[in-house]
């Protein structure tokens, strides 16, 4: 079995399956069986150890045509993959937990976040690495380009030095390829084993970037680790993912929907209360200003198209909307209720949990925006991918709890509120770094721009404004 602090775990794929059914979606990742543990300390020691040989050796092997490249610089692109379709998404719900993955955050990360930040010191102290040539490469390619890839690869410890010096290093093979899905699996790119555009920015991210980014995130894993129980849900904002996660081990992952850039999703950790079926929405006073009354103004028969009532305050009697001056009447000083149903907001079911952002977990009537890899389209609340299997592991052996009687509860079309008995800690956190305890260094997009604010829990401010 291999290690972080030696090199990433190899990518799903090709080995990805996906298959869906009425309520659930699976999918395999190939990897080695078996977990080993380690103290902290030794995870710090080995990743000095492990890149200082590394690096030293990659120094003197590496011939000087190779490392004087042409540099070129890249950025991520806005909104990328923003069409993307279900196949080429870069992460898919489903369930692991035969797999025998740690979660993004655990009791141990932290010390593994420090073992990731000494690697990437000694990266950094050795030169860090060299802008790649912007060229489109894909298995079978030849070309000194696939040289400079594997170099980079190498550096970062995807390949083995070894790789650099073979029968054929300017050739595109098999090792390059699944080199390249395990970096494009952690960072959160369709892991196609190409160079695509996305691809290409990320791998010319600089180290010192990276750095950063694991420093920036410490304080956030520590924080967000603190207090976790047996049961947990995760819910990282960059990485627009879900985990549940028991004992340390993740159950399942679930693609979500968080907040836009305009109404950013709050960081926060709580414990889940009830579950709601049938849920009525009760709209925010800001959702009522900047969306529902446009379009009642608009349309005076939005609101019963889609089943919105308007009372005189939380409790009070209901009015009628086209008798109110809504110019010179602010948002908040009536009630906003959708009734349960098909156009509900939160669809079928809503996952309640103390806290004072007002935001909870909800299925979507707009399910489509699972399909696109950048998710960030709410106003605030957690949408979530195949809610129904989310369900059963919240009530997982709670009064016979079933699949069976989630259909025949949502089926009545009737609000029905359900306590959850066990204890399931809840985190929303900002993560765009993070190493895992199995083997994983990762990163993503910093979309809220918090990374250099000193931010780990509250309410982002709006990236920008409508």
């Amino acid at each position: 079995m291999f290690r972080l602090w030696m090199k990433p775990r190899p990518a799903p794929p090709p080995d990805l399956r996906h298959s869906s059914g009425a309520s659930k979606t699976s999918f395999t990742i190939s990897r080695d069986s078996g977990r080993q543990q380690q103290d902290s300390g030794t995870i710090v020691q080995l990743f000095n150890l492990t890149r200082r040989s590394l690096l030293a050796g990659l120094a003197s092997s590496i011939a000087a045509p190779v490392m004087a490249r042409a540099e070129q610089t890249a950025s991520l692109p806005a909104g990328a993959a923003k069409n993307a379709t279900q196949n080429k998404l870069a992460t898919r719900t489903g369930v692991v937990a035969d797999r025998n993955e740690s979660a993004m955050v655990t009791q141990g990360s932290a010390e593994a976040v420090r073992g990731a930040i000494a690697m990437y010191e000694e990266i950094v102290a050795q030169g860090g690495w060299t802008k790649l040539p912007n060229s489109k490469l894909e298995k079978g390619v030849k070309s000194k380009a696939v040289v400079n890839l594997r170099e980079r690869l190498v550096r970062e410890g995807y390949l083995d030095l070894e790789s650099l010096g073979g029968d054929s290093p300017s050739t595109f093979d098999d090792d390059v390829a699944r080199a390249l899905k395990s970096f494009q699996y952690n960072h959160g790119i369709y892991t196609s084993g190409r160079v695509d555009s996305r691809t290409y920015a990320a791998l010319n991210i600089p180290a010192e970037q990276r750095l950063f980014q694991l420093t920036e995130n410490l304080p956030r894993v520590t924080a967000y680790a603190e207090g976790l129980g047996e049961r947990n849900i995760l819910v990282n904002i960059p990485a627009l993912q879900l985990e549940t996660v028991e004992g340390g081990i993740v159950y399942a992952r679930h693609n979500v929907v968080c907040g836009k850039l305009e109404r950013p999703t709050p960081t926060l950790a709580s414990k889940v209360s009830d579950v709601t079926f049938n849920p009525y929405w009760n709209a925010p006073a800001s959702i009522v200003a900047r969306d529902i009354l446009p379009k009642f103004l608009e349309d005076p028969g939005y609101l019963d198209q889609m089943r919105i009532r308007v009372f005189d305050g939380v409790g009070g009697p209901e009015i009628d909307p086209r008798t109110v001056d809504w110019y010179s009447v602010p948002p908040d000083r009536y009630h906003f209720r959708q009734e349960p149903g098909e156009q509900n907001s939160l669809a079928t079911v809503k996952v309640n949990f103390a806290n004072k952002f007002m935001v909870y977990m909800h299925d979507t009537p707009h399910r489509e925006l699972f399909a696109q890899n950048s998710r960030f389209e709410s106003s605030g609340c957690v949408r979530v991918d195949q809610v129904r299997m989310f369900i059963d592991w919240i009530l997982a052996g709670q009064d016979g709890f079933d699949e069976a009687q989630f259909e025949m509860i949502t089926a009545t079309a009737e609000t029905y509120v359900m306590p959850v008995k066990s204890k399931v800690d809840v985190r929303f956190m900002y993560l765009t770094a993070w190493a895992t305890e199995d083997g994983r260094v990762n990163f993503r997009p910093d979309a809220y721009r918090l990374d250099g604010t000193g931010f780990i829990y509250g309410q982002p401010e709006p990236v920008a404004e409508m």
